[in-house]
């Protein structure tokens, strides 16, 4: 929703000030120039991204609108499924967490917790490093290496998304002043029209630098810094899980390991140890 009273913003804040300066929107409605622009911008971006990287950038765009970020109870739940699960394995054993990692729909300590389940990335992430601990032999660094190249292959897909997004951003003012040399072009093919024709074209070709420019630096490279900034949160989730298990792995305490997972959350979000403690123990949330 943010997004789009950013957009809001910047179309009243752009029209108010065109008015108020006594602008006629009318001069605004360069349809040629808009179709050179967005039209170009859209060929470039089809030239440089493969269809596997389109088809994410079309997939991630919609989800802006909506983010999917944790607050800070959705971090208290995914701690205190983590916790409660440890303490199951710690008390009975490795091998009495199997059927909660191999349905984790049906488990009646991680079905708590929908949006971890409805994420299908970050349940298979947990429960396929959880059956690699219950399959033995595992040591803790091989463990964390293992995570780590998921993280790490997870990012390197991602990157390509907002990189792109920005560089046709940082192309739409280049593309903005070719529509703009179209138009002088054509001014200068009607120079013996007279004063009024030729201001007419005049406006139309400075229009479209001003419609490069503001695309470029009004909407298309903010999105690609929401692109940036979604994926680091996500990021940053994974790393939040991989912390819990890894120091799981190592022999701490559920409490100890859902801890360290809880100081890898960025400081907005992040529980403090006393609402982590309080959470986990509080009657409402007992779930072992």
């Amino acid at each position: 929703m943010i997004i789009i009273i950013g957009i809001a913003v910047v179309v009243f804040a752009v029209i108010t000030g065109f008015l108020i300066a006594g602008g006629n929107l009318l001069l605004l409605l360069q349809y040629a120039e808009f179709i050179v622009i967005v039209g170009s911008a859209i060929g470039g971006l089809l030239i440089s991204a493969p269809p596997s990287l389109l088809k994410k950038i079309i997939s991630e765009l919609p989800k802006l609108l909506k983010p999917d970020h944790y607050s800070k109870e959705d971090y208290l739940s995914l701690l205190k499924s983590f916790n409660d699960l440890f303490i199951v394995a710690q008390r009975d054993g490795l091998l009495s967490i199997e059927k909660h990692i191999e349905s984790p729909e049906q488990s009646e300590i991680l079905s708590k917790n929908p949006r971890f389940i409805n994420n299908t990335f970050l349940k298979n992430f947990f429960c396929d490093t959880l059956k690699v601990m219950l399959s033995g032999g595992v040591p803790p660094h091989e463990l964390e290496g293992l995570m780590d190249i998921e993280i790490e292959t997870f990012e390197i897909e991602s990157k390509p998304i907002a990189a792109t997004v920005a560089r046709i951003g940082d192309s739409l003012p280049g593309l903005g002043i070719v529509a703009a040399v179209l138009g002088i072009i054509i001014t200068m093919s009607s120079i013996d029209q007279g004063a009024q024709v030729v201001g007419e074209h005049v406006a139309a070709a400075l229009v479209g630098t001003f419609l490069g420019v503001l695309l470029a630096y009004g909407f298309v490279n903010p999105i690609a810094a929401a692109l940036e900034h979604d994926a680091e949160m996500k990021l940053r989730l994974l790393e939040t899980i991989k912390a819990c298990v890894v120091a799981y792995a190592k022999g701490n305490p559920p409490i100890i390991s859902v801890e360290i997972g809880r100081r890898t959350i960025f400081s907005d979000t992040r529980p403090s140890f006393a609402e982590l403690e309080s959470y986990i123990r509080s009657k409402a949330n007992v779930g072992t």
